[in-house]
């Protein structure tokens, strides 16, 4: 069965200030971190790959990546624009940035045609989140609902900056390990006594235990979700287009989809450590991690 990577690469890349920070060169001969996630996921069995980027950065991101990757592995490239959007839909005048991670998969709907994995561009995830979604995509699960979805669970010990707080989405989990919520924590950090807190959407301090699972974004979905997110853009559209600062959030469709009992999401836990640049000076840390990760 055909599997394809989706790597979302359209999202403004300056949050710490150096440029498009998806193509800031990271391993010993330069290269990004997609360099390793392409790597990691066509050894897990993905088939291709498809790239989701903006229409401005096409150039840089072709010299940067993708004419070496697509010597490699077959590669497709989408555009998320501000005017892709279903039927008549307009985009506001004063609108600024696209409307987020699901509008991104959106923008991809006509060249995904298999079942498919979902990544950051800017993260890099180690190996076995990729083997563990890959086997679940292949295995055709249909055992339970519509929509058979799954979502590798990272421990939250394993994703933290030595350089600040970050936001971490907590897996709450049933026995069978179906995920049932997804509870945005802020302020994440480890503390000097060991504790790692965060806080909750009040302000108030939540206390996390080092190997509780949580979201990175990286999401395995059958071809037939597709359909299911248009009919969602649409609807939130028609609710929340006047509002020029409203996203369209991948793991917000996701929790409606389970919550409405339309389809699930097995989480499929992952030792591997998460690495990403939140800050600056998570730079050399990330540089120091991927010294030693053979391409």
């Amino acid at each position: 069965m055909k599997t394809q990577l989706v790597i979302m690469a359209a999202g403004i890349g300056s949050r710490f200030g150096e440029g498009i920070k998806q193509l800031t060169p990271l391993g010993p001969n330069g290269e990004i971190i997609m360099d390793y996630s392409i790597k990691a996921a066509i050894d897990a069995g993905f088939d291709e790959v498809v790239f989701i980027i903006r229409k401005d950065i096409e150039k840089d991101f072709r010299d940067v990546i993708g004419d070496r990757i697509e010597k490699k592995v077959k590669c497709k490239y989408a555009f998320q624009e501000l005017d892709m959007l279903p039927n008549a839909f307009k985009c506001p005048i004063d609108r600024k940035k696209p409307y987020g991670t699901a509008h991104a998969i959106y923008s991809a709907k006509s060249i995904i045609d298999s079942p498919f994995i979902v990544i950051n561009a800017d993260d890099y995830y180690g190996t076995e989140g990729f083997k563990e979604v890959h086997d679940f995509l292949i295995s055709g699960a249909k055992d339970r609902n519509k929509y058979n979805m799954c979502m590798a669970g990272y421990i939250i010990g394993n994703t933290l900056s030595e350089n600040g707080t970050v936001t971490r989405g907590l897996c709450k989990q049933d026995k069978d390990h179906y995920l049932t919520d997804v509870v945005e924590t802020y302020e994440v950090s480890k503390k000097a006594d060991g504790r790692i807190t965060g806080e909750d959407e009040n302000k108030n301090e939540v206390v996390i235990a080092e190997n509780d699972l949580v979201s990175m974004n990286m999401f395995g979905f059958p071809h037939e979700f597709l359909n299911e997110l248009e009919s969602r853009f649409v609807s939130f559209l028609e609710k929340n287009n006047d509002n020029i600062k409203s996203e369209f959030l991948l793991p917000s469709v996701v929790n409606d989809i389970i919550k409405e009992g339309k389809g699930s999401v097995k989480v499929l836990p992952v030792n591997d450590k998460w690495y990403g640049v939140t800050y600056a000076s998570d730079k050399e840390y990330v540089k120091a991690a991927l010294q030693n990760i053979k391409l």
